[in-house]
């Protein structure tokens, strides 16, 4: 029977991993063999990982709600949306508009 047991760099703690990981980044850039990716090779990996991430609509709805709740106008109408009242703070609403003086 085998052991579903960690083994090797698996059995180690995240912080040791890290560190590990992190003294070999540091090596390979000090030995000129580490990549770097140009301009574009970061742009098409970005573009590539998009284009997966967004496959999957529920998640893109999930994060593009949190996001709509996050901003100004999310926070501002979240009570509403949810059947909430919430007051005014002071500088939001018509009451808080500077007096006109006419000239």
């Amino acid at each position: 029977m085998t052991s579903t047991g960690r083994r090797g760099f698996a059995a180690l703690d995240r912080e040791r991993q890290r560190e590990i990981a992190s003294k070999g980044g540091r090596a390979a850039h000090d030995k000129g063999t580490a990549h770097e990716f140009t301009p574009d090779e970061a742009r098409e990996a970005g573009r590539r990982g998009g284009v997966a991430v967004s496959r999957d609509r529920e998640h893109m709805s999930r994060i593009g709600r949190e996001g709509g709740l996050s901003s100004r106008g999310g926070r501002r109408h979240a009570g509403a949306r949810s059947g909430e009242e919430r007051p005014a703070r002071d500088g939001e609403g018509p009451a808080a508009a500077p007096a006109r003086t006419g000239t």
